[in-house]
C-alpha cells in the first residue's frame, strides 16, 4: 500500500492565523492541538506567486525534498515545475518585454514564509512517499524566525523510530508520548494516505480520532438491543395452543 506527504504541521491556532485569509488552505485536524496543512499546487501559487519546483533526481542529503522549498529562480537545468517544463527553459523575458525592462518582483519562497510563521511558534514541513516498502520521509522545523533543525532525509529508516525525520521534527514541535507506537502514530498522520485524503479531511471538519469513533459507534450499534436476537417467550404446551 502507497503512502505519500507533503504538509505543514504546527500549533492549529498558529496555521489557522497564518491561513485565515487563503483561498486554496485547507487544515486537517490532528492530535494534541496539532492541524496538517496539505501542500498543493495552487497554495503554492497563492504563497508565492509561482508555480512549485520538484526535484528530478532521488532525494539525497543536498536536496532532501521532492518539493523544492527554495527554488533557484535563474534556473539550473535541474529542478522542473508541477508543469513538467526545466526550470532552465523559463523565457528571459515576457512578452511585449524588452531585454532591459527588470522581471517582476518575486515572491517569497516557501522556505522564507514557513521561517516567518515560526516567529509565533514552531513549523515543520513533512514529506514521505513509499510504495511497495520502498521510499522515504524527510522533514525539517523553523523556529524562532528561522531553520532550527533539519532539513533530515532517511531512505532506508533502520534507525530507532524516535530518530526517523518525522519522528523526530514532530518531538521538535511538542509533541508527547501517549499510547500509540511513536509520535507519527500519536498525532494521527496514519490516517490518511495521501494529499488528497487530507483535503478531505480537513473540508469535512474530520477529528483525528474519527476512524476510532466510527469503530466505537458500529460496535455501540452491534450491541443495542434492537440488534440482539428476541428473547424467548414463556414456555407453554403447543398441543394445547
Amino acid at each position: 500500500m502507497s503512502y505519500q506527504l507533503s504538509a505543514v504541521v504546527a500549533d492549529v491556532e498558529l496555521l489557522r492565523e497564518q491561513t485565515a485569509d487563503l483561498d486554496h488552505a485547507v487544515l486537517a485536524a490532528l492530535r494534541q492541538d496539532f492541524a496538517l496543512l496539505p501542500i498543493t499546487p495552487q497554495l503554492v501559487e497563492e504563497l508565492t506567486g509561482h508555480l512549485p519546483d520538484f526535484t528530478t533526481g532521488e532525494v539525497s542529503p543536498e536536496q532532501p525534498f521532492r518539493l523544492v522549498l527554495a527554488p533557484d529562480r535563474a534556473g539550473d537545468g535541474v529542478r522542473e515545475r508541477r508543469d513538467g517544463q526545466p526550470a532552465a527553459s523559463r523565457p528571459a523575458t515576457a512578452p511585449g518585454e524588452s531585454a532591459a525592462d527588470p522581471p517582476p518582483p518575486a515572491g517569497p519562497d516557501l522556505a522564507e514564509l514557513l521561517a516567518r510563521w515560526s516567529r509565533r511558534g514552531p513549523v515543520a514541513y513533512l514529506e514521505a512517499e513509499f510504495a511497495g516498502g520502498l521510499g522515504h520521509q524527510a522533514a525539517a522545523v523553523w523556529l524562532g524566525g528561522g531553520l532550527s533543525w533539519g532539513p533530515c532525509v532517511d531512505r532506508a529508516l533502520d534507525r530507532p523510530r524516535a530518530e526517523w525525520p518525522i519522528n523526530a521534527a514532530l518531538a521538535r514541535l511538542g509533541a508527547e508520548p501517549g499510547p500509540w507506537i511513536d509520535y507519527f502514530a500519536e498525532l494521527g498522520l496514519h490516517l490518511e494516505r495521501d494529499t488528497a485524503g487530507w483535503l478531505a479531511h480537513g473540508r469535512r471538519g474530520l477529528s483525528a480520532d474519527y476512524w476510532d469513533e466510527l469503530a466505537e459507534e458500529w460496535e455501540l450499534r452491534q450491541s443495542a438491543p434492537h440488534q440482539q436476537p428476541p428473547s424467548p417467550g414463556p414456555v407453554v404446551d403447543w398441543g394445547n395452543a
